[in-house]
């Protein structure tokens, strides 16, 4: 019942399935970025306390007792159920998680107990925002980047083995052409803020009252 991470033929650490955890990622960036925006938006943090519980109970449950019995995990188990695991190591997923549930004791604290908020606040919650984000959208443990710093060894069964020394396949460099493409992109969304920002501006009409004086 208790334990961190699963035995798994082949590896000689605990290991757990990063597709999981990048769903799981994803559920909990969804939920929070909507917590997040209803408190700015509608100066209405109700939904941001009940998230912030949900994530605490998570993180618990994660920690202290078994990562394949927190709720997020098991639903993420679900949806990529029919995709081959891609295997990590454990140690570092509990190092990262540890932060999370610290930033999610402060949370609760400041947020749920005393019913305030500050740029503390502010700033955690950004700061699980974009860790969330890197996991779910692009496989990147942030907290895991920081674990070889803290114990001085190099963590193990990295998610694309970004632990390993090695080049880059041909396929995964970009050249010259392609750096001036983005640069052209961001080029052009800065020109349009500038040349279209007026025109955006305007407050959208109902559908039928624009076709209406377009063919009247």
């Amino acid at each position: 019942m208790s334990q961190f991470g699963e035995k798994v033929e082949g590896y000689t650490i605990p290991v757990l399935n990063e597709r999981e955890i990048r769903a799981s990622a994803g559920i909990l960036f969804l939920f929070a970025f909507i917590s997040i925006m209803t408190a700015i938006l509608k100066h209405d943090m109700v939904l941001l306390k009940y998230f912030i519980l949900g994530f605490f109970v998570e993180f618990i449950i994660r920690l202290f007792i078994n990562p394949k019995y927190a709720p997020t995990l098991i639903i993420g188990r679900w949806i990529v159920s029919n995709q081959v695991p891609e295997y990590v190591g454990a140690k570092q997923k509990k190092f990262a998680w540890t932060i999370g549930f610290v930033l999610a004791i402060i949370m609760l604290g400041l947020i749920v107990v005393l019913n305030s908020y500050s740029i503390i606040t502010g700033l955690i919650c950004l700061i699980c925002l974009i860790f969330l984000f890197f996991e779910s959208a692009f496989g990147i443990c942030l907290g895991c980047l920081f674990y070889k710093f803290v114990y001085k060894e190099k963590a193990q069964y990295c998610p694309g083995e970004v632990c390993e020394v090695k080049d880059r396949h041909e396929i995964q460099k970009s050249s010259f052409k392609q750096v001036l493409i983005v640069i052209a992109f961001i080029a052009y969304i800065v020109a349009s803020v500038y040349l279209f920002s007026d025109a955006f501006n305007e407050q959208p009409r109902d559908l039928w009252e624009v076709l209406a004086e377009k063919f009247k």
